[in-house]
């Protein structure tokens, strides 16, 4: 078993006494949430052979429709489609956005700039590539203000007449800011229709779901995307996405994934229905999981000098920590002690690379059952300044726990502690 060196385990247990009460408003959370997804099983009355397997056009697959109604009630929302055939969360968002964009419209972000992966979806005008701008659909965004905040003022000049989507992004991505809680959403939902009513507010919602006791659809969002890969396959569902919301803009959506006039009608499940109703199950108790393992991990860095965000005694609304060092080197290290704690993959030592769908180098840890999934523990950073890693998830507790031990080991063995 690998040793960690006594003064680093002494921090922890003393860390673990100051984080105690934080602990433990988070079992609270997951209670509500445990009890939220059971209420909508009984209330559709699953059953095994909701379980069944769908081969060729899938049709009249009665455990796939159960689904997306179990969705729609725990994310109280009017409908929702959960298939496997979403490859990512991109993908899922794309769906959605090309559902309901038209050339013509306008696509506005009042978050800032989107997650890198979303840029090439957006595109540039006749890029050719598909792009939501190939298809003469514009884009604008808005800056956030110094302090995080939406810039009310930037967003009412923007809105123009064409302009028919807000999207919204819940969590930080890759910016050093505070990720957005759901009050605070649905304070944007309503601001933003009393501008104009007929505005479709979109909300990217990876890596928030269940870390709260309400989503985004529950205080006003009208279309709403994630992957279960993150939070709501509760680290089971083997791929997948999910798109719910007002119940025209998801038919939109779905006609976006299959083709026109057929929808969510087809679509062969391929064995995968038992591990999204499972996950969704699971979901509750192992992000509430992640989330405590971020608590401990803000708690742990912020006491070696490191600044973190949030702070281990902010408000969680996503999976995501993000820790400021000082030096690309620190940034390494953390990260290839990430992919040291492993179970899987331990033994591969991760080096940034020019990942697809990225802007500049990334370092990546995933030592994943699932490839990719990001509520199991992973990490990950653009190597540029300032040098600000991003951890999520951990299945457990005690794996996020060991993760962060042997990152911090790790940095005092070269010398940067």
């Amino acid at each position: 078993m690998v040793k960690f060196s006594q003064d680093l385990m002494d921090l922890s247990q003393q860390i673990e006494m100051n984080i105690a009460d934080r602990v433990r408003e988070i079992d609270r959370i997951v209670d509500v949430n445990q009890w939220k997804v059971i209420d909508a099983f009984q209330k559709y009355q699953v059953s095994d052979y909701h379980f069944a397997n769908s081969t060729g056009y899938g049709y009249n697959d009665r455990g796939r429709e159960v689904l997306d109604e179990v969705y729609a009630e725990v994310f109280g929302a009017e409908s929702a489609l959960v298939r496997p055939h979403f490859a990512s969360g991109t993908h899922t968002i794309s769906a959605a956005l090309f559902g309901v964009l038209r050339p013509g419209d306008e696509l506005l972000y009042i978050t800032g700039r989107p997650y890198d992966t979303l840029h090439k979806v957006i595109g540039q005008a006749g890029d050719g590539t598909g792009s939501l701008r190939d298809f003469g659909i514009g884009y604008g965004e808005v800056a956030l203000t110094e302090e995080g905040g939406i810039d009310w003022e930037g967003v009412e000049k923007a809105i123009k007449p064409e302009t028919k989507v807000i999207g919204i992004q819940r969590s930080r991505g890759y910016d050093w800011r505070s990720s957005f809680t759901v009050p605070q959403i649905g304070e944007m939902v309503s601001r933003l229709k009393a501008i104009r009513e007929d505005l479709i507010v979109f909300v990217d919602n990876c890596y928030g779901e269940f870390t709260e006791t309400m989503e985004p659809t529950e205080v006003g969002a009208d279309l709403m995307a994630g992957s279960l890969i993150k939070n709501p396959g509760g680290g089971i569902a083997e791929t997948g996405g999910y798109i719910c919301g007002k119940e025209s803009y998801v038919e939109l959506a779905a006609y976006r994934l299959t083709a026109p006039g057929i929808g969510r009608e087809v679509g062969a499940m391929l064995g995968t229905t038992r591990s999204m109703y499972q996950g969704l199950f699971l979901a509750p108790s192992t992000v509430g999981q992640a989330v405590k393992g971020s608590i401990y991990a803000a708690a742990m860095f912020e006491a070696v000098g490191f600044i973190t965000k949030p702070g281990w005694e902010e408000a969680r609304t996503d999976l995501i920590q993000a820790v400021s060092f000082t030096s690309p080197e620190h940034l390494i290290a953390f990260v290839q002690g990430i992919q040291r704690a492993a179970a899987v993959d331990s033994h591969v030592v991760p080096e940034p690379w020019d990942m697809p769908g990225y802007e500049h180098p990334v370092i990546m840890a995933a030592g994943t059952f699932i490839q990719g999934g990001s509520l199991e523990l992973s990490a990950d950073a653009p190597i540029r300044e300032p040098y600000i890693g991003y951890m999520q998830g951990g299945l457990t507790y005690s794996h996020v726990k060991y993760g962060v031990l042997m990152s911090l080991q790790r940095m005092k063995d070269r010398n940067l502690l």
